[in-house]
């Protein structure tokens, strides 16, 4: 029997500089011949990397696949501000840097991992009182962004060059919503010289690592999905095999009996299919999505 989801999955992008990620979707929307295709976790047009792009179905997976850790490589340049905190935007200071040492710069580094309180650089698409605090921005409003709670895992230095300007290859692993840029305004205000982002490039969103992700013109070359439906439900959640009756009652998003589960789990059948996530919610094992619904 056909597979209805046969279509239907997630594209893992290495999305090319200078683009938009809604660029992204455009091509992809060309390229499989379908107007069903999203993305999850934006990426500044300066930024490469890891996109994850949903096509046909998969698309309405992509708000359940909020990937609680990203990892990002990045160039940060100390000895200059900048109006968006990183490279594209207007200097408003700079400093010089080369008194600082290794040690001062580790130091404010260590300070800026764990968990922290951070202020979203005013350009980004955090919502204030219903719109895009870069549109506020771009329109001449003060924009004033409440800081919030992130989690930076690990913030390692790569490699330093000395010269006008101190630049900082890093690496870090932080918890979704974490800016880099904002990491790198904070890193260059707590050593008193000033601090913008030049590069950066997303190597993992949750489980889907770089090394999985293609060119758009390898995908344009051969349109291919880089995870099935079941695939990326699978990488995504813990399984929780279930029986075909089971299966059957799932698909119509009926409830079974609790299972002492925590968190979302990927219900998977006989077959090898996964017919939804479930989530226990009281005394109900119920679905939060149905990826293989009965009327399809």
């Amino acid at each position: 029997m056909t597979d209805p989801l046969a279509s239907s999955g997630i594209v893992i992008v290495d999305k090319p500089q200078g683009v938009t990620s809604h660029d992204v979707v455009a091509r992809l929307r060309r390229i499989f011949g379908t107007r069903k295709v999203g993305h999850a976790g934006t990426l500044d047009p300066m930024a490469t990397g890891v996109l994850v792009a949903g096509i046909e179905r998969g698309t309405k997976l992509l708000a359940h696949l909020v990937a609680e850790e990203k990892v990002y490589e990045a160039t940060i340049r100390l000895g200059a501000a900048t109006s968006t905190d990183d490279a594209e935007g207007e200097v408003l200071a700079t400093a010089d840097p080369s008194h600082l040492s290794d040690a001062q710069i580790a130091d404010a580094i260590t300070s800026l991992t764990g968990e922290i309180m951070q202020v979203p650089a005013s350009v980004s698409a955090i919502k204030i009182d219903g719109r895009r605090a870069h549109e506020l921005a771009r329109a001449g409003e003060d924009v004033a962004i409440p800081p919030r709670p992130v989690t930076v895992h690990a913030f390692d230095t790569l490699a330093t060059r000395r010269g006008e300007f101190i630049d900082l290859d890093v690496r870090v692993h932080c918890s979704s919503g974490t800016y880099i840029r904002s990491l790198a305004r904070d890193l260059g205000t707590a050593l008193g010289v000033g601090g913008h982002l030049i590069a950066l490039r997303r190597t993992r969103v949750g489980p889907f690592p770089i090394d999985r992700a293609r060119t758009l013109d390898a995908l344009a070359e051969d349109p291919s999905l880089s995870l099935t439906m079941d695939e990326a439900l699978v990488a995504g959640w813990p399984v929780l095999q279930v029986t075909q009756q089971e299966y059957d009652a799932l698909a119509m998003g009926k409830w079974l009996e609790p299972r002492g589960l925590h968190g979302a789990h990927a219900a998977q059948g006989p077959d090898g299919r996964v017919v939804a996530l479930v989530k226990e919610q009281g005394k109900r094992l119920a679905t939060t999505f149905v990826a293989r619904p009965s009327t399809l």
